[in-house]
């Protein structure tokens, strides 16, 4: 701890003034009695990624990435998921109940592969799991055993992607897992409720415990991710405990919007100082998926109970690329569709 706290100014000096460009993503977990767990994500990006949100069945077949060697699976679970650039999965919640996010790192190394290992393009990461696993514990158990090599694949832009992925299930355990030079890192358990961008994991908490110390008495109010990991986390300490649906799905969005990004022109200074384009909350409890693009006047929600997402079924998508308007319960606006 004690190194911990002498890194902390100069380390929080770094990120406040530093003119490195970050794209800004946030996340976190409010969980409550009787089995409430509800996740709040926000997608902070620099342009629009042409988010579309996706109904897939079990039993479809997948494979990891365009390589030859790309890894294979069929998915033992539904899923509701919202996707970027048609590319992958960024965000969703299975018919188990796992919820999965993945947010920005550019600090991510996935290493090298060894001879002969398969491989998993890190836009489906985040697919993968809830296509495979029930549980956080499941999750890192198996894929923590690393059998295969993750890599990136170019965004339209030519940018090669670094992310992390955070889990939560209906118990309310949480699980991030970062890739540090070459290493899978996880960080796994009920107190790990925020994840932000920049800086890896442990970092993030080394500041957040400066910032606890202070018990409030001022927050940092800079859209830097370092910022909306303390905010998150006092918001979040600061939240009343509620079993009411609809009270904590308010509660959930009322933190989410208090880290998020305004609209706003691009800055010269901070080409990827990013704007948030869509917010997503997930009543895990109700596997029920809420859904909020910044750009519209509205919120929508996917209720899975209203889906089949039985083996057999063909996978739909609820259209938003192009500026489609939704409210209340859509599942019936879910149009049959060839899955990305």
């Amino acid at each position: 701890m004690k190194t911990w706290k002498s890194l902390l100014i100069p380390l929080y000096s770094l990120f406040l003034f530093s003119n490195v460009s970050m794209e800004a993503c946030s996340r976190f977990t409010y969980t409550a009695p009787e089995k409430t767990v509800v996740v709040g994500r926000s997608m902070d990006w620099m342009e629009d990624i042409k988010t579309d949100l996706w109904a897939f069945p079990a039993g479809m077949e997948r494979k990891g990435s365009k390589a030859s060697n790309g890894v294979k699976w069929t998915s033992k679970y539904g899923s509701v998921i919202a996707s970027g650039y048609n590319l992958g999965s960024t965000d969703g919640i299975n018919t188990q109940g796992l919820d999965a996010n993945l947010l920005y790192l550019a600090t991510a190394d996935y290493g090298s592969p060894s001879p002969g290992q398969q491989s998993l393009d890190v836009l489906n990461w985040a697919q993968y799991v809830l296509d495979n696993y029930a549980t956080v514990e499941e999750a890192v158990q198996e894929f923590g055993k690393q059998n295969f090599h993750m890599q990136a694949s170019p965004l339209p832009d030519g940018s090669y992607p670094g992310v992390h992925l955070s889990l939560t299930d209906s118990s309310g355990d949480n699980a991030i897992f970062e890739y540090i030079a070459g290493k899978l890192v996880v960080f796994r358990g009920k107190q790990y409720t925020v994840m932000t961008n920049e800086p890896t994991y442990e970092k993030q908490l080394a500041l957040n415990d400066y910032w606890q110390g202070l018990k409030g008495c001022f927050l940092p109010g800079t859209t830097e991710p370092s910022d909306r990991f303390v905010r998150a986390s006092f918001y979040l300490d600061q939240a009343p405990i509620t079993t009411e649906e609809k009270q904590s799905i308010a509660i959930a969005f009322s933190i989410i919007r208090n880290v998020s990004q305004p609209i706003m022109k691009n800055s010269s200074g901070r080409p990827n100082q990013s704007p948030t384009i869509w917010c997503s909350v997930a009543d895990i409890k109700r596997k029920i998926y809420y859904f909020s693009p910044t750009n519209r006047p509205n919120i929508f929600w996917v209720d899975q109970s209203k889906l089949n997402l039985k083996k057999g079924s063909p996978a739909k998508k609820l259209p938003l690329a192009e500026g489609q308007v939704y409210a209340g319960e859509v599942s019936s606006h879910f149009v049959v569709a060839t899955p990305f």
